[in-house]
């Protein structure tokens, strides 16, 4: 199998929206090719439907939620949570509603996002989820950025997980020379482990403004870590430092992300002692503090992968790949598509 037209192992939960983005309107998603509408009812829990009207096959996304159902822009039909038609305007007397409803997906809330399972619902109930534990707890500041790329999903976990391209980052990557320690992993997992040279130390209020300050920075030895939890992906750099990044490919050449930067506030021992209205009000505040830095990062990642798309589709062949981290990549990701 070619790598770069593997389809995704439908099997696993996706990150399909940051749960603040779902609030009164349905919100239509694609995820590898097929549309998705998620939803809150009135008691604001959360579904998921086949993003399609039975009746003209536009998107559902594009009404509105009437009484915990959606209603089709389009002529005013009703589809409830389950896919099923509850209401037609013009229906006659004699007619009778269709009884074939649309595909449901099973769908979570949880650690700040919406997550679709785009499987087998049978055994969404026996798949773990990505934890994201930071998200809520108090000793992490958190910040996101969300991206679409036009790029096959191999080419954006194989950039995620190359930790020689340091050079294109200049002077936003927080740690420079790794080299390679291990690598391990299993069918459902890549992991590798490097020695490096990092800046990044949360011990001091001003220590912070080395992210935006190349001068106040000295290089300390670290361990880097990044491993692709299929079908997303998660990095540390000792403790102070924890990145994540969750895939929701929308086709074969184009993917859609959301890359989430953890500081960590373990070493400030005093703050822990503060009550927890004082604490969750210093997460609240710093929330999205390094977005600047995640969203030029991502820029300048994209023109590269859009290059490698272009040239791919110009000539669809794998180049020859020495660093053994992506081979495995590539492995898990064939490994995974047979697998869905």
């Amino acid at each position: 199998m070619q790598v770069r037209e593997a389809p995704i192992n439908p099997n696993h939960w996706y990150g399909v929206a940051l749960a603040s983005q779902l609030r009164d309107l349905p919100l239509g998603v694609e995820l590898w090719q097929q549309p998705i509408v998620v939803f809150r009812d009135g008691d604001g829990k959360v579904h998921a439907l086949e993003d399609r009207c039975p009746h003209r096959f536009v998107k559902l996304s594009r009404g509105k939620v009437i009484k915990d159902q959606l209603e089709c822009a389009y002529h005013g039909w009703c589809i409830d949570r389950g896919g099923k038609c509850t209401h037609i305007p013009y229906l006659e007397s004699d007619q009778a509603l269709p009884t074939k409803a649309i595909r449901t997906y099973p769908v979570l809330e949880e650690d700040g996002f919406i997550w679709v399972f785009p499987g087998d619902a049978n055994l969404a109930s026996k798949t773990d989820r990505f934890p994201l534990p930071e998200w809520h707890d108090l000793n992490y500041i958190c910040s996101v950025t969300e991206f679409t790329v036009g790029c096959h999903f191999s080419f954006l976990i194989e950039n995620l997980m190359d930790m020689y391209h340091g050079h294109l980052h200049d002077n936003l990557q927080a740690w420079a020379e790794p080299k390679l320690r291990t690598i391990g992993g299993d069918e459902n997992q890549v992991t590798a482990t490097y020695n490096a040279q990092s800046y990044y130390r949360v011990d001091r209020i001003w220590s912070v403004s080395q992210l935006f300050f190349p001068a106040l920075r000295q290089l300390h030895p670290e361990v880097l870590q990044v491993s692709y939890n299929y079908p997303h992906w998660r990095a540390s750099l000792g403790d102070d430092f924890r990145i994540c990044c969750l895939f929701a490919p929308i086709d074969r050449s184009h993917t859609r992300a959301f890359l989430l930067h953890f500081t960590s506030l373990e070493r400030f021992t005093n703050l822990h002692k503060l009550p927890h209205w004082f604490r969750l009000g210093i997460k609240n505040m710093f929330h999205n503090s390094a977005k600047y830095l995640l969203d030029n990062l991502v820029k300048q990642d994209v023109l590269m992968l859009k290059d490698e798309q272009d040239a791919y589709d110009r000539c669809p062949k794998t180049p020859l790949e020495i660093n053994r981290t992506l081979i495995a990549v590539q492995k898990l990701i064939e490994t995974q598509a047979k697998r869905g």
